[in-house]
């Protein structure tokens, strides 16, 4: 099997991709694991041109192809994303905004193969996990229209700085547990 980590940060060194490096490490003792982060693609704004509805691919051709394809391989995702402003960071949302031509209210629509199980992991700043739930949310929203399965997930408050994802460990790691047991 093969399992996808994704940092959703912009952010290539932070919080976030020290969380993606521990579920990365783990899931590599079980499976052929992979982990990018959002920034690693050039990919531009849905442009609203509603073709896609109508064709079941986009219009643009750029670095969201090579991101689109990870997903189609993989079998396990692992979306890590931080707050910005109690939500997905924009570089995310963008590419959930691209991925239209896969959504299943719609047809035609385009597929990813079948059988993907998503996990999401959340994390922020302040001590309210309500935040964390959104943020999970708008990951699972995502999932459920990809027809990726929601399996699990995690949310970790009080994460600001690299440092402070010490104190989380045996959470990072009982739910890196849970996706190896599938």
């Amino acid at each position: 099997m093969k399992a996808l980590v994704i940092n959703c940060s912009p952010v290539r060194n932070g919080a976030t991709a020290e969380i993606v490096n521990i579920i990365y490490r783990e899931l590599s003792e079980k499976f052929q694991t992979k982990a990018v982060c959002i920034s690693d693609y050039s990919f531009g704004f849905c442009r609203g041109c509603r073709s896609c509805p109508m064709t079941a691919e986009c219009v643009q051709k750029d670095g969201f192809d090579d991101i689109i394809a990870e997903f189609e391989n993989a079998d396990i995702i692992v979306c890590v994303a931080p707050s910005y402003w109690a939500d997905v960071p924009a570089q995310f949302k963008a590419f959930i905004d691209r991925c239209t031509p896969w959504c299943n209210t719609h047809e035609p629509h385009a597929s990813l193969r079948s059988g993907k199980k998503g996990y999401s992991v959340a994390l922020r700043t302040g001590p309210n996990m309500k935040e964390c739930d959104k943020i999970i949310g708008t990951i699972e929203h995502f999932y459920g229209h990809m027809e990726i399965s929601c399996c699990g997930h995690l949310g970790l408050c009080s994460v600001e700085y690299k440092e402070n994802v010490k104190a989380h460990m045996a959470e990072i790691l009982a739910f890196s547990g849970i996706i190896k047991n599938v």
